[in-house]
């Protein structure tokens, strides 16, 4: 106990240099950890979106784009007829800009789903009612899109130019959905000018209580088989919920921008905590090698200042993931970017940002470690 205090008490002696260090870090290390909570709410919510509606393959064109996709809608009816398969439902994802009060566009996600689509019994209808096959421009708004744009049942917005009748304001678990907008698909396709044809389908099988997972690989493995009219394979990929977040490219491209950025922070908290921790070894260089004198192994003088860079560290960390989930609940306030943001980040990614932050100070620490133990206690105590 003894050793931890008097590690701490090392820090505090130079209290505005340990604090600017540790805000400095903090800075680094809260970009990490709202990065990675960012991208990890992500994922964690189009699985969600999936998982929760049953939802087994999710099956689009072959590649991991969804938003690329494109197939013939005339694939549904064969995939609902393959044995094995209990539901399939279309739809098309795009995104889609849509005119505020100000006049100004914002690109908002759009969900062209059929009338009979599944996930309607999902969502919680606050006021209107959903939307009924036939509807000619007609959208039923997300939450948050709808609080965004200040619209609600019975006005009009625009989407790609054209007037669409607000007929219900719905609520979703999903955050994504929330900032959407729903159309039929027969209205998206319009739209998009690409009649016949879906981003993807959703595919729920009939699983049997013992072999669940051989089941939804039978299924897969028809779907993946099937030909067109001159017998050639149809270019498709059917994942499970899990394959497909893991493998869709956008989610790909942001982990890989979150990683990027992480490496860098990195680096910068490591030559950040290098030159504080050299800094307080040449200013102790006597006091060092008295402890030297007085029985101090190399080790504990090691120890002594990877435990002060470590120490630091962790400070940082602390403040850092502090200001993280603030940050992240701060950018849901913003109406363009709160229909993709979901405040909050996961635990498991704030240890992640405290084990990295670790890593830190003992990378920063470790060279001025090794130079603080390899001073020669008469040395030491000569220095001026």
């Amino acid at each position: 106990m003894y050793f931890v205090t008097f590690i701490l008490k090392n820090l505090t002696r130079r209290p505005i240099r340990t604090a600017l260090t540790v805000l400095g870090l903090a800075v680094a290390v809260g970009s990490m950890i709202a990065l990675l909570g960012i991208s990890d709410n992500v994922e964690r919510a189009i699985t969600e979106a999936f998982e929760r509606r049953g939802v087994d393959l999710v099956v689009i064109e072959g590649g991991p784009n969804q938003l690329g996709s494109v197939l013939d809608q005339k694939l549904v009816d064969r995939v609902r007829a393959i044995p094995g398969v209990e539901g399939v439902d279309a739809a098309m994802v795009d995104m889609i800009d849509i005119k505020t009060r100000s006049g100004s566009s914002i690109s908002v996600m759009s969900l062209g789903w059929p009338a009979s689509n599944f996930g309607y019994h999902d969502l919680t209808i606050l006021a209107g009612r959903v939307l009924e096959s036939g509807d000619r421009q007609k959208a039923m708004l997300g939450t948050t899109l709808a609080d965004n744009l200040k619209k609600g049942v019975g006005d009009t917005v625009e989407l790609s130019g054209e007037a669409f009748e607000v007929v219900g304001v719905f609520k979703s678990f999903n955050v994504y959905e929330n900032g959407s907008v729903i159309i039929l698909l027969s209205e998206a396709q319009r739209l998009t000018g690409r009649p016949g044809l879906i981003t993807g389908f959703s595919v729920r099988v009939n699983k049997s209580a013992d072999h669940p997972d051989a089941d939804v690989e039978a299924v897969r493995e028809k779907i993946m088989a099937l030909t067109d009219e001159h017998g050639k394979p149809v270019r498709l990929t059917a994942q499970t919920t899990t394959e497909y977040v893991r493998t869709a490219s956008h989610v790909q491209l942001t982990r890989a921008m979150v990683w990027m950025v992480s490496v860098i922070a990195v680096v910068i908290g490591v030559i950040s905590m290098l030159n504080t921790m050299v800094m307080s070894v040449l200013e102790r260089t006597q006091e060092i090698g008295i402890l030297r004198a007085v029985g101090w192994p190399r080790s504990r003088v090691v120890r002594m200042v990877l435990g002060e860079a470590v120490a630091l560290g962790l400070a940082a960390a602390a403040v850092g993931a502090v200001g993280a989930v603030g940050f992240t609940y701060l950018l849901t306030r913003f109406p363009r970017v709160n229909g993709f943001i979901e405040g909050g980040i996961a635990p498991v990614v704030i240890l992640q940002g405290f084990a990295l932050t670790a890593v830190i100070g003992l990378l920063g620490g470790l060279y001025p470690a090794i130079r603080a133990a390899r001073l020669l206690p008469t040395e030491a105590i000569r220095h001026d």
